[in-house]
């Protein structure tokens, strides 16, 4: 029997992979522990330079304190993004699915009984699509994880049951590229898929982790708008406002479309991504994303300066100084601060239900903070009395 503890960097579907890993090991009798394990799994990500950066580092760190480190995940799979690591890094380039078996046939079975085979978070991630099709100039997500592929509609539902069965009271349907959810051969698209995993029994909470702005067809905001289970929260990648950017960037979508798609989702709250310093952005064209940001009713804005990508269209280009980048950034987060100030103060006074994810702290359905004091893993009653700079302070009933 090994002793394995588990690391991943990046996005849900890295949280989803490392899982993954995480429960093949446990069915095969190993031990998950945080501090001296054998084994150390670290699922890594190559989204920009500073994402491979802190991938390097967590794995040089996991090097010098056990005796194998097993490095997955996108940037595993990216060339020559952990040359010189130490002789115990093993680096597995294969697709997510296949970099679980060869971890575990490296680890072996001991012949023990299967380790109990709990989540790690209050909420479960459920991935049912991998890969992308599309072509971004900037992205080297399809370079390092394939084309688009989806999981069969029926294990995708037993999945989502089998969380529920676990204690989960919110699942959230996961993937790079959502909206392309397809099992022609079963009649399955995303809509569907999402009609049928809200009737789980027992199930409190389902939402989308992401969806592409291209995706969001009135079929889709029907089957949204259809059960209370369906969170009222959308994450929508915007990355740039301005048409000639998002022409550069290869998006498939102007400004206008992105206003129009979002319109019948006014009662959700909406968040999304922006790459600020893109190759071409000017003071003009990083206005007039803050405008998109602003009339889309967006709060939340994750905002990543621009990264060349090895791979890409646009790897030898990067025209925007550091220095505005940063100012860029900087004027962003604050404009997506004040929208969520905003929202949360519309809440004062307010009953919502909040999903308590770590002590003192929790979400409501629309994805909004609340600090609250809960067990993790409790839903509680709370009425909104005022706002922080971190969410929304409320009273449990």
């Amino acid at each position: 029997m090994s002793s394995f503890s588990v690391h991943f960097l990046g996005c849900k579907m890295s949280f989803s992979d490392a899982d993954a890993i995480r429960e093949r090991l446990l069915a095969a009798g190993h031990e998950e522990c945080s501090e001296a394990a054998d084994v150390s799994l670290v699922n890594t990500c190559c989204v920009t330079g500073e994402a491979v950066a802190k991938s390097r580092k967590a794995v040089a760190r996991a090097a010098r304190t056990h005796d194998r480190v097993y490095v997955t995940g996108c940037a595993a799979n990216l060339e020559g993004a952990f040359a010189g690591m130490p002789a115990n890094v093993v680096v597995i380039k294969r697709p997510s699915d296949e970099a679980r078996e060869v971890v575990a046939a490296a680890l072996g079975s001991n012949g023990s009984s299967p380790r109990e085979l709990t989540s790690r978070r209050v909420r479960a991630f459920v991935p049912i699509q991998d890969g992308c099709s599309f072509a971004c100039s900037y992205c080297i997500v399809p370079l390092v994880r394939g084309p688009g592929r989806s999981r069969p509609a029926a294990d995708v539902l037993i999945e989502v049951g089998r969380r529920v069965e676990q204690g989960h009271k919110e699942i959230v349907l996961s993937g790079i590229n959502l909206g392309s959810y397809r099992d022609g051969g079963a009649g399955y698209s995303l809509s569907r898929l999402v009609r049928e995993a809200a009737e789980t029994a027992g199930l409190v909470r389902l939402r989308l982790s992401s969806i592409e702005v291209n995706h969001v067809s009135e079929e889709l905001v029907s089957a949204l708008q259809s059960t209370s289970v369906v969170c009222k929260h959308l994450h929508v990648p915007l990355q740039s406002g301005d048409d000639c950017v998002l022409r550069a960037m290869n998006r498939r979508y102007d400004a206008t479309t992105f206003l129009r798609r979002l319109e019948p989702l006014a009662d959700f709250n909406l968040t999304t991504d922006v790459i600020v310093g893109f190759p071409g952005e000017d003071e003009a064209a990083f206005l007039r994303t803050l405008e998109v940001v602003e009339r889309a009713g967006i709060t939340k804005v994750h905002v990543f300066p621009y990264s060349p990508r090895p791979g890409t269209a646009t790897a030898e280009r990067d025209t925007v100084s550091s220095n505005t980048k940063r100012e860029r950034s900087a004027r962003m987060r604050e404009s997506s601060q004040n929208a969520c100030l905003r929202r949360w103060r519309g809440k004062i006074g307010v009953e919502e239900t909040v999903l308590i994810d770590r002590r003192g702290r929790g979400y409501g359905d629309d994805y909004s903070p609340w600090l609250v004091e809960g067990r993790p893993g409790e839903l509680v009653r709370a009425r909104a009395s005022t706002i922080s700079s971190e969410g929304i302070v409320g009273r449990g009933l």
